[in-house]
């Protein structure tokens, strides 16, 4: 459960002033957690830590998501 709370925290520094992102920024579907954080804005630091964490990046959505969180 940490690790799923330091990862939130992360993505949280990287959402847009969008109220809909704001207001609903994470779904789920067929076994995937996706945070809509566009991970080109991500720095590489980040990227790299997100990845320990369970989060990669989705080239198909522009998203970061995990199949670890996403899934029982």
């Amino acid at each position: 459960m940490q690790e799923l709370i330091e990862a939130l925290q992360i993505l949280s520094g990287y959402l847009t002033d969008d109220y809909y992102f704001n207001k609903y920024p994470t779904n789920c579907d067929h076994d995937v957690l996706r945070v809509c954080v566009d991970y080109t804005e991500i720095s590489e630091e980040d990227l790299k830590r997100l990845e320990e964490l369970g989060f990669v990046p989705d080239e198909d959505t522009g998203y970061m998501v995990s199949y670890r969180y996403g899934s029982n």
